[in-house]
């Protein structure tokens, strides 16, 4: 029993390696695939992610079954990732390279078709994404983007309804403070 859990079936340097290559690959297929999988799963992209580590699992361990051999496995892709972490937070242009940067979908109410085509987004994504920050149209963004884990980002334009409200908000501040001190 304790030999099936220990033994290795393969070398520790193919153990080494194999994870380290998986990472990789899925660094990327994933940089390549678009931010979208990373904060947008609708059902199929989460069946296609189950199934991708479904896929690479044999590749990481190999035909190896042993307790031993799944432990270096994932240590050495802790360790990876580790190393990728502290590169990304060391070195903008590491940064760049890993993960990418934020990418323009709308810039002072004109959207980026290129871009939202590139990061595989509906019209229907943008227009929801927009309603959910206040927006009524795409007229009323001054900055949209998507960052690097994928969420969009809003930035409305100010508009004189919404410095009007402020204003009335003030007042009525003011307003309440002075009946507070009169006390």
């Amino acid at each position: 029993m304790w030999h099936n859990i220990i033994h290795l079936d393969l070398s520790v340097i193919e153990k080494v390696v194999r994870p380290i290559l998986i990472y990789l690959f899925l660094l990327v297929g994933l940089r390549l695939g678009g931010r979208r999988e990373l904060s947008q799963l609708n059902m199929m992209d989460f069946v296609v992610l189950l199934a991708v580590a479904n896929a690479v699992q044999n590749g990481i361990i190999g035909h190896d079954e042993s307790v031993s051999g799944a432990i270096i496995g994932a240590t050495v892709l802790f360790l990876v990732n580790g190393l990728a972490v502290l590169l990304t937070q060391r070195s903008r242009k590491m940064r760049r390279l890993l993960i990418g940067s934020e990418i323009v979908l709308i810039k002072d109410g004109q959207a980026r078709e290129r871009s939202i085509r590139r990061e595989r987004l509906g019209a229907e994504d943008i227009q929801q994404t927009i309603t959910e920050a206040g927006a009524r149209t795409i007229d009323d963004v001054e900055l949209c983007v998507i960052e690097p884990n994928g969420h969009i980002v809003v930035r409305l334009k100010p508009s004189s309804e919404e410095a009007d409200r402020f204003t009335q908000l003030m007042n009525r501040i003011d307003e309440l403070e002075k009946r507070l001190l009169a006390r």
